[in-house]
């Protein structure tokens, strides 16, 4: 079983990927209406009971926006979470926090979301001899981030890719009984 973190490199790829979606034109609401100068503090609060996964990837968003901002995470990732809760706070530029929020939001979202099923199915099989595991059944390019909330709620990674393990599946079978 593979224990593959994104390397820095990876995360600002990610990161720069998911801005570019959702800021590529800019944010022609705050431009309008909000001066550049004004400054705000901000909270992430917790809206439903779970466990956390992506503080930490949120707080890289917030200072890929704006190396200026202030963002102090007060819960770690793969602890349980409740409703609210505050996991950090941003402040600094009202610009840049708005420019960021989406895209913090829908890691923090996601990713939560992911370690917070995985804690439920790994409760159910408590007392078996069975683990949670994750597949590489994934959308491209998103399996490596994806994985970590996994181990987050308490289950492993299986494989991040063909390389870390043998796993005879039923196509190789298939293809062996047509050439024998």
């Amino acid at each position: 079983m593979s224990q593959i973190d994104l390397s820095e490199q990876q995360v600002k790829a990610i990161i720069d990927l998911a801005l570019a979606e959702d800021t590529g034109k800019g944010d022609v609401t705050s431009d309008i209406l909000i001066s550049p100068e004004l400054n705000c503090g901000a909270s992430l609060l917790v809206k439903a009971e779970g466990v956390l996964a992506g503080g930490e990837i949120a707080r890289k968003v917030f200072l890929r926006v704006d190396p200026t901002l202030k963002v102090d995470l007060l819960l770690k990732d793969g602890v349980k979470i409740s409703p609210g809760d505050i996991i950090g706070t941003v402040s600094g530029r009202v610009i840049s926090i708005l420019k960021a929020e989406r895209v913090v939001l829908n890691f923090i979202q996601r990713l939560s979301g992911i370690a917070s099923q995985t804690a439920q199915f790994v409760t159910k099989v408590e007392g078996y001899k069975a683990k949670i595991v994750d597949t590489r059944k994934t959308t491209p390019g998103s399996g490596l981030w994806k994985n970590m909330p996994v181990r987050m709620g308490g289950g492993q990674n299986h494989r991040m890719h063909l390389g870390d393990a043998i796993l005879i599946k039923d196509n190789h079978i298939a293809v062996l009984r047509r050439e024998g």
